[in-house]
Protein backbone atom coordinates (compact mmCIF):
# COMPACT_ATOMS: atom_id res chain seq x y z
CA UNK A 1 0.00 0.00 0.00
CA UNK A 2 1.98 2.60 0.84
CA UNK A 3 4.73 1.50 -2.08
CA UNK A 4 2.03 1.95 -4.55
CA UNK A 5 1.10 5.59 -2.76
CA UNK A 6 4.46 6.41 -2.74
CA UNK A 7 4.52 6.20 -6.64
CA UNK A 8 0.91 7.89 -7.26
CA UNK A 9 2.41 11.08 -5.08
CA UNK A 10 6.17 10.64 -7.03
CA UNK A 11 4.40 10.59 -10.30
CA UNK A 12 1.89 13.54 -9.77
CA UNK A 13 4.65 15.59 -8.15
CA UNK A 14 7.18 15.23 -11.26
CA UNK A 15 4.23 15.71 -13.47
CA UNK A 16 3.35 19.30 -12.27
CA UNK A 17 6.21 20.45 -10.08
CA UNK A 18 5.81 23.89 -8.80
CA UNK A 19 9.18 24.25 -6.75
CA UNK A 20 11.64 22.37 -5.82
CA UNK A 21 11.31 22.45 -2.25
CA UNK A 22 8.12 20.68 -2.21
CA UNK A 23 9.80 18.15 -4.75
CA UNK A 24 12.30 17.36 -2.26
CA UNK A 25 9.75 17.22 0.62
CA UNK A 26 7.35 14.31 -0.96
CA UNK A 27 10.46 12.91 -2.69
CA UNK A 28 12.06 12.40 0.96
CA UNK A 29 8.73 11.34 2.41
CA UNK A 30 8.12 8.56 -0.45
CA UNK A 31 11.96 7.33 0.29
CA UNK A 32 11.13 7.19 4.01
CA UNK A 33 7.51 5.43 3.40
CA UNK A 34 9.45 3.18 0.73
CA UNK A 35 12.03 2.04 3.33
CA UNK A 36 9.36 1.76 6.54
CA UNK A 37 7.60 -0.68 4.25
CA UNK A 38 10.51 -3.11 3.27
CA UNK A 39 11.88 -3.04 6.26
CA UNK A 40 8.87 -3.97 8.11
CA UNK A 41 8.45 -6.97 5.54
CA UNK A 42 12.56 -8.22 6.05
CA UNK A 43 11.94 -7.99 10.28
CA UNK A 44 11.53 -10.85 11.47
CA UNK A 45 8.20 -12.41 12.84
CA UNK A 46 7.29 -13.02 16.76
CA UNK A 47 5.48 -16.02 17.13
CA UNK A 48 1.70 -16.45 18.13
CA UNK A 49 0.94 -16.08 21.70
CA UNK A 50 4.50 -14.81 22.27
CA UNK A 51 6.21 -11.91 22.93
CA UNK A 52 9.35 -10.87 21.62
CA UNK A 53 12.26 -8.17 22.62
CA UNK A 54 14.38 -7.74 19.72
CA UNK A 55 16.61 -5.53 21.70
CA UNK A 56 17.90 -8.33 23.67
CA UNK A 57 16.72 -11.53 21.61
CA UNK A 58 14.79 -12.92 23.82
CA UNK A 59 11.33 -14.20 23.07
CA UNK A 60 8.35 -14.73 25.94
CA UNK A 61 5.99 -17.31 25.43
CA UNK A 62 5.47 -18.00 29.31
CA UNK A 63 1.62 -18.58 30.49
CA UNK A 64 0.81 -18.44 27.12
CA UNK A 65 -1.35 -21.94 27.48
CA UNK A 66 1.00 -23.36 24.55
CA UNK A 67 0.37 -27.63 24.34
CA UNK A 68 3.51 -27.69 21.82
CA UNK A 69 6.55 -25.68 21.26
CA UNK A 70 5.54 -22.77 18.74
CA UNK A 71 6.87 -22.27 15.56
CA UNK A 72 8.29 -19.53 13.97
CA UNK A 73 10.77 -18.63 16.51
CA UNK A 74 13.62 -16.39 15.05
CA UNK A 75 16.79 -17.97 14.73
CA UNK A 76 18.37 -14.88 16.68
CA UNK A 77 16.95 -16.04 19.98
CA UNK A 78 19.31 -15.77 22.64
CA UNK A 79 16.88 -16.38 25.35
CA UNK A 80 14.08 -18.74 24.94
CA UNK A 81 10.70 -18.56 28.10
CA UNK A 82 8.46 -21.15 27.68
CA UNK A 83 8.13 -21.76 31.29
CA UNK A 84 4.34 -22.52 33.04
CA UNK A 85 2.69 -24.31 30.09
CA UNK A 86 0.99 -27.43 28.99
CA UNK A 87 3.76 -28.57 27.07
CA UNK A 88 4.36 -32.63 26.94
CA UNK A 89 6.52 -33.70 24.54
CA UNK A 90 9.85 -31.89 23.02
CA UNK A 91 10.15 -33.15 19.21
CA UNK A 92 13.67 -33.86 17.75
CA UNK A 93 13.62 -30.80 15.41
CA UNK A 94 12.08 -27.89 18.41
CA UNK A 95 15.10 -26.49 18.63
CA UNK A 96 17.44 -27.24 15.48
CA UNK A 97 17.54 -23.52 14.02
CA UNK A 98 18.62 -21.89 17.17
CA UNK A 99 21.92 -21.66 17.23
CA UNK A 100 22.76 -18.76 19.21
CA UNK A 101 20.09 -19.92 21.73
CA UNK A 102 21.72 -19.23 25.59
CA UNK A 103 18.82 -19.78 28.13
CA UNK A 104 16.03 -22.06 27.52
CA UNK A 105 13.38 -21.99 30.05
CA UNK A 106 10.96 -25.16 30.13
CA UNK A 107 9.51 -25.64 33.78
CA UNK A 108 6.11 -25.76 35.14
CA UNK A 109 4.74 -27.82 31.82
CA UNK A 110 3.57 -31.22 31.59
CA UNK A 111 7.08 -32.92 30.00
CA UNK A 112 6.98 -36.63 30.24
CA UNK A 113 9.19 -37.60 27.54
CA UNK A 114 11.90 -36.25 25.22
CA UNK A 115 12.34 -37.46 21.50
CA UNK A 116 15.81 -39.46 20.42
CA UNK A 117 18.19 -36.33 20.32
CA UNK A 118 15.16 -33.70 21.19
CA UNK A 119 18.25 -31.35 22.83
CA UNK A 120 21.06 -32.64 20.76
CA UNK A 121 20.98 -29.50 18.32
CA UNK A 122 21.20 -26.83 21.39
CA UNK A 123 24.36 -24.82 19.66
CA UNK A 124 27.61 -25.05 22.30
CA UNK A 125 26.35 -21.50 23.50
CA UNK A 126 23.82 -22.56 25.72
CA UNK A 127 24.25 -21.91 28.99
CA UNK A 128 21.21 -22.89 30.91
CA UNK A 129 18.31 -25.47 30.04
CA UNK A 130 15.68 -25.79 32.98
CA UNK A 131 13.61 -28.98 32.53
CA UNK A 132 12.82 -28.44 36.71
CA UNK A 133 9.02 -29.12 37.53
CA UNK A 134 8.00 -31.40 34.61
CA UNK A 135 7.16 -35.31 34.66
CA UNK A 136 9.93 -36.46 33.43
CA UNK A 137 10.31 -40.51 34.60
CA UNK A 138 12.96 -41.91 32.33
CA UNK A 139 15.72 -40.20 29.83
CA UNK A 140 19.32 -41.11 28.77
CA UNK A 141 22.33 -39.18 27.38
CA UNK A 142 20.99 -39.90 23.85
CA UNK A 143 18.23 -37.65 24.36
CA UNK A 144 20.64 -34.29 25.57
CA UNK A 145 23.06 -34.89 23.19
CA UNK A 146 26.47 -33.50 24.27
CA UNK A 147 25.73 -30.33 25.71
CA UNK A 148 27.29 -28.46 28.46
CA UNK A 149 24.44 -25.99 29.83
CA UNK A 150 23.73 -26.21 33.83
CA UNK A 151 20.90 -27.89 33.86
CA UNK A 152 17.84 -27.91 36.41
CA UNK A 153 16.33 -31.76 36.74
CA UNK A 154 14.59 -30.87 40.27
CA UNK A 155 10.47 -31.85 41.20
CA UNK A 156 10.24 -34.33 38.91
CA UNK A 157 8.91 -37.99 39.38
CA UNK A 158 12.09 -39.84 38.46
CA UNK A 159 12.58 -43.80 38.64
CA UNK A 160 16.53 -44.06 39.73
CA UNK A 161 18.13 -46.77 37.24
CA UNK A 162 20.94 -46.87 35.63
CA UNK A 163 20.44 -44.22 33.05
CA UNK A 164 19.63 -41.91 35.34
CA UNK A 165 22.37 -42.85 36.75
CA UNK A 166 24.64 -42.12 33.96
CA UNK A 167 22.74 -39.12 32.98
CA UNK A 168 23.78 -37.69 36.20
CA UNK A 169 27.74 -38.48 35.88
CA UNK A 170 27.13 -36.78 32.42
CA UNK A 171 25.07 -33.29 32.53
CA UNK A 172 26.85 -30.10 34.28
CA UNK A 173 23.69 -30.05 36.77
CA UNK A 174 22.78 -27.07 38.80
CA UNK A 175 24.68 -27.75 42.11
CA UNK A 176 21.88 -25.47 44.01
CA UNK A 177 18.96 -27.63 42.78
CA UNK A 178 20.47 -31.22 42.57
CA UNK A 179 19.14 -32.14 45.45
CA UNK A 180 15.95 -31.53 44.58
CA UNK A 181 16.47 -34.45 41.79
CA UNK A 182 14.15 -37.01 44.36
CA UNK A 183 13.80 -40.61 43.65
CA UNK A 184 9.75 -41.57 43.36
CA UNK A 185 10.73 -45.12 42.07
CA UNK A 186 13.94 -47.09 41.97
CA UNK A 187 15.24 -50.26 41.04
CA UNK A 188 16.73 -52.92 43.63
CA UNK A 189 20.99 -52.36 43.55
CA UNK A 190 23.15 -55.33 44.01
CA UNK A 191 22.94 -56.33 47.87
CA UNK A 192 19.33 -55.32 48.74
CA UNK A 193 17.23 -58.21 49.07
CA UNK A 194 15.31 -59.84 46.33
CA UNK A 195 15.12 -58.17 42.89
CA UNK A 196 11.88 -59.48 42.06
CA UNK A 197 9.84 -56.68 43.97
CA UNK A 198 6.58 -56.14 43.57
CA UNK A 199 5.69 -54.16 40.00
CA UNK A 200 3.63 -51.92 42.23
CA UNK A 201 6.60 -51.26 44.58
CA UNK A 202 8.01 -48.01 44.54
CA UNK A 203 11.58 -49.79 45.64
CA UNK A 204 13.00 -48.94 49.10
CA UNK A 205 14.72 -46.19 47.67
CA UNK A 206 11.80 -43.99 46.87
CA UNK A 207 12.01 -40.57 48.22
CA UNK A 208 15.48 -39.67 48.37
CA UNK A 209 17.78 -37.79 46.91
CA UNK A 210 19.74 -39.81 43.88
CA UNK A 211 22.86 -37.67 44.41
CA UNK A 212 22.99 -39.02 47.90
CA UNK A 213 22.28 -42.25 47.05
CA UNK A 214 24.74 -42.70 44.69
CA UNK A 215 27.63 -40.48 47.59
CA UNK A 216 26.96 -43.46 49.84
CA UNK A 217 27.68 -46.20 47.57
CA UNK A 218 24.51 -47.52 45.82
CA UNK A 219 24.83 -48.38 42.21
CA UNK A 220 22.28 -48.69 39.82
CA UNK A 221 24.12 -49.94 37.28
CA UNK A 222 26.18 -53.04 38.84
CA UNK A 223 22.38 -54.68 38.89
CA UNK A 224 22.33 -54.76 35.47
CA UNK A 225 25.80 -55.42 34.66
CA UNK A 226 25.14 -58.83 37.04
CA UNK A 227 22.12 -59.48 35.44
CA UNK A 228 23.79 -59.64 31.93
CA UNK A 229 26.59 -61.89 33.13
CA UNK A 230 23.89 -64.20 34.96
CA UNK A 231 22.39 -63.89 31.51
CA UNK A 232 25.49 -64.91 30.18
CA UNK A 233 26.32 -68.22 32.11
CA UNK A 234 23.20 -69.89 31.75
CA UNK A 235 23.53 -69.37 28.32
CA UNK A 236 26.38 -70.77 28.23
CA UNK A 237 25.13 -73.79 30.45
CA UNK A 238 22.22 -73.76 28.26
CA UNK A 239 24.43 -74.74 25.35
CA UNK A 240 26.69 -77.10 26.79
CA UNK A 241 23.96 -79.13 28.12
CA UNK A 242 22.08 -79.57 24.79
CA UNK A 243 25.69 -80.32 23.27
CA UNK A 244 25.76 -83.15 25.85
CA UNK A 245 22.40 -84.43 25.31
CA UNK A 246 23.41 -84.38 21.31
CA UNK A 247 26.18 -86.59 22.39
CA UNK A 248 24.51 -88.97 24.20
CA UNK A 249 22.16 -89.66 21.40
CA UNK A 250 24.25 -89.95 18.99
CA UNK A 251 25.97 -92.67 20.72
CA UNK A 252 22.70 -94.33 22.24
CA UNK A 253 21.62 -94.27 18.36
CA UNK A 254 24.66 -95.69 16.82
CA UNK A 255 24.66 -98.30 19.73
CA UNK A 256 20.97 -99.38 19.18
CA UNK A 257 21.73 -99.60 14.95
CA UNK A 258 24.73 -102.06 15.51
CA UNK A 259 22.40 -104.23 17.74
CA UNK A 260 20.28 -104.41 14.94
CA UNK A 261 22.62 -104.79 12.63
CA UNK A 262 24.25 -107.98 14.72
CA UNK A 263 20.73 -109.41 15.11
CA UNK A 264 20.21 -109.06 11.74
CA UNK A 265 23.10 -111.15 10.86
CA UNK A 266 22.38 -113.78 13.58
CA UNK A 267 18.87 -114.51 12.20
CA UNK A 268 19.93 -115.21 8.91
CA UNK A 269 20.31 -118.92 8.00
CA UNK A 270 24.11 -120.59 8.22
CA UNK A 271 25.27 -121.77 4.47
CA UNK A 272 25.04 -126.05 3.85
CA UNK A 273 28.01 -127.99 2.69
CA UNK A 274 26.98 -129.33 -0.84
CA UNK A 275 27.95 -133.39 -1.67
CA UNK A 276 30.55 -132.52 -3.67
CA UNK A 277 32.30 -130.18 -1.72
CA UNK A 278 32.05 -133.14 0.97
CA UNK A 279 33.66 -135.65 -1.70
CA UNK A 280 36.84 -133.34 -2.29
CA UNK A 281 37.44 -133.19 1.10
CA UNK A 282 37.76 -136.65 1.90
CA UNK A 283 39.83 -137.46 -1.06
CA UNK A 284 41.78 -135.15 0.02
CA UNK A 285 42.61 -136.39 3.15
Amino acid sequence: MYTSWCEERCTSVSGGRRNSKRVDLHSWLCISLLFLALWGQASPQCPDSCHCAWDTATVLCSDAGLREIPEGIPPETVSLHLERNYIRNIPESAFSDLVHLRDLYLSHNRIDSLSSGALRHLGPELRLLDLSHNQLRQTSREEFGSTRAKTRLYHNPWHCDCALQELMETLNLEPETVNGIICESSVRGVGEGSRWEDPGSQGEHAGQPLVKLLDSGVNFCSLQRKTTDVAMLVTMFVWFFMVIVYVVYYVRQNQAEARRHLEYLKSLPSPRKTPTETDTLSTGF
